[in-house]
């Protein structure tokens, strides 16, 4: 199975070259895909880099320039229509930071090898864990979680996590035109629409970290963004 993993980067010039290799490491056969939005610390610039210098796997390395900042669900539904146009069986999304272990590719590839139409991997299943988070933002992601699952009605545990895995044909049947959250709530509505259409998901537990390097972009306005967003979302 062709897998592409997608990492939208902004800012993130100390990570990419780490976290690219030791998805590589974990993960030989994938490629990689950068998703950047003209990151002022010119992190583009990094990853080109890496094209040439990343020796002998810098084939597997990619990057999808965009011209200006536009939020991570249309960073991700750009690397989506790369990933599709180019028959990727597997489209995994990713942070650039480490929050996201490159270890846990391995289930969550495997997860959607098994059969399944999409992966979550989940920090609120048996297994699965954040590390070194307040208690204050434990509340929220959990809280943000269980909101959604009561108001959207599917027994999901972890509507708001980004570390997923799907298939290419259930990522072309949801219609992706049709998405229109933007920020962290896109997690939440590609989610709702997999599930809504009948699409058979599984969650595979994962270790969430704090990020290693650089500042979080989450926001009081992202979290209020995404507790509004539900009920629009319910009624797509």
């Amino acid at each position: 199975m062709r897998t592409l993993i997608l990492v939208p980067t902004y800012n993130e010039r100390e990570n990419v070259k780490p976290i690219a290799e030791e998805i590589l490491l974990a993960n030989p056969a994938v490629e990689i895909l950068f998703i950047d939005d003209n990151s002022p610390d010119r992190t583009a610039e990094v990853i080109e880099a890496m094209q040439s210098t990343m020796q002998p796997q810098a084939a597997k390395i990619h990057i999808l320039k965009r011209p200006r900042k536009e939020g991570l669900g249309r960073a991700y539904l750009a690397g989506f229509a790369w990933g599709l146009a180019r028959k990727f069986d597997c489209l995994v999304e990713m942070d650039a930071d480490f929050s996201h272990r490159p270890v846990d590719l391995v289930s969550l590839r495997k997860a959607v090898d098994s059969g399944v139409d999409f992966a979550v991997g989940s920090r609120y299943v048996a297994g699965g864990s954040t590390v070194n988070w307040g208690l204050l933002r434990k509340l929220i992601s959990r809280g943000g979680s269980l909101y959604a699952r009561l108001i959207l009605g599917y027994p999901l545990h972890d509507w708001t996590g980004g570390f997923n895995a799907w298939r290419a044909s259930t990522l072309e049947r949801i219609g992706l035109s049709k998405v229109t959250s933007n920020g962290y709530s896109f997690q939440i509505e590609l989610k709702y629409r997999a599930l809504r259409e009948g699409f058979r998901g599984i969650e595979v537990p994962i270790v969430f970290e704090e990020r290693r390097v650089g500042k979080s972009k989450m926001s009081l306005k992202i979290v209020l963004e995404a507790f509004y967003r539900v009920w629009q979302i319910r009624c797509i």
